[in-house]
């Protein structure tokens, strides 16, 4: 079998993330999460994507959740559970994503070429391991869907948490925290750091924290932006994280990773083209979790 080497693990990535990622900005998902009782959209999002685990504490979430404020988790979790079950969170999550997929690809979810996208996907999750990668474990632990555009929001969703698991554990390794990570991904320019420290609620007090702490190790220069050394960090845990997502690729094999961006690539951008997400997502995100 020819080497995959692991930088095609993070083209991969960048191609099929949006059609995993809808789920966290599906209005259809949202609604679900209302049906249960719970109309807050972070506490919705909390709840839904950690339900795999069973009723954690925030505890776990913010462990495996890695750059959200702790105090925001603790404001909805376990708050969420006496609302609705993890189990019931589960297949209303799948409803949402289902019924976001069914709106913006129309009978593409139906095509052939959507099963043999499918049939790829979970080839390659096949080569993902649970020691070390809680959140992939807890996910991989759940039952496969029948429908192909399902199938493959699945097996992209276990490849999605499989790389993000290992992501932390180079930001883990390098002594950087959530906030730290976030301050980093910003100085990037891939994504406003005001989007990210709004969406993951951190103040404007731990943020500044973050980036004192970060110009104290020289990362970052005066004027926040990335110093040589920063950038060398950046890239080395990027090198990383490729290098720890690799696996499943290399099951697949190159021809199928080529095959498989080439059938997910028209939906990806027909999901970021919807407008779903408010935002263009940056694909060139290593791997920080939304």
């Amino acid at each position: 079998m020819t080497t995959i080497e692991p930088l095609l693990a993070r083209k991969q990535h960048r191609t099929l993330e949006p059609y995993h990622g809808l789920v966290y900005f599906s209005a259809e998902a949202f609604t679900a999460y209302a049906a249960l009782g719970v109309t807050d959209r972070q506490m919705g999002y909390f709840a839904a994507r950690s339900a795999a685990m069973g009723p954690v504490p925030a505890e776990v979430v913010i462990a495996t959740f890695f750059n959200f404020a702790p105090a925001e988790v603790h404001r909805c979790i376990p708050a969420a559970w006496a609302l609705a079950s993890p189990a019931q969170f589960l297949v209303a999550r799948r409803q949402g994503i289902d019924g976001s997929l069914r709106r913006i690809l129309g009978d593409d979810v139906e095509a052939p070429e959507m099963v043999e996208a499918a049939e790829l996907a979970r080839t390659a999750s096949e080569a993902c391991t649970p020691e070390g990668r809680t959140l992939y474990a807890a996910h991989a632990a759940l039952e496969w869907p029948d429908e192909p555009h399902m199938i493959l929001w699945h097996a992209l969703s276990l490849l999605r948490e499989h790389r993000g698991d290992g992501h932390i554990a180079c930001l883990v390794a390098d002594d950087v925290d959530g906030c730290q990570a976030l301050v980093l991904h910003g100085a990037m320019g891939e994504v406003p750091a005001s989007i990210l420290q709004a969406t993951r609620s951190r103040t404007d007090e731990e943020w500044a924290a973050a980036v004192a702490s970060l110009r104290g190790r020289g990362w970052l220069d005066a004027a926040g932006e990335l110093t040589e050394e920063g950038r060398a960090h950046r890239q080395g845990v990027e090198d990383r994280t490729d290098e720890l997502a690799v696996a499943p690729w290399q099951h697949l094999g190159a021809e199928g990773c080529d095959r498989l961006r080439a059938l997910v690539r028209p939906y990806s951008k027909a999901i970021v083209g919807s407008g779903s997400f408010g935002f263009v997502p940056a694909e060139r995100n290593g791997g920080s979790k939304p």
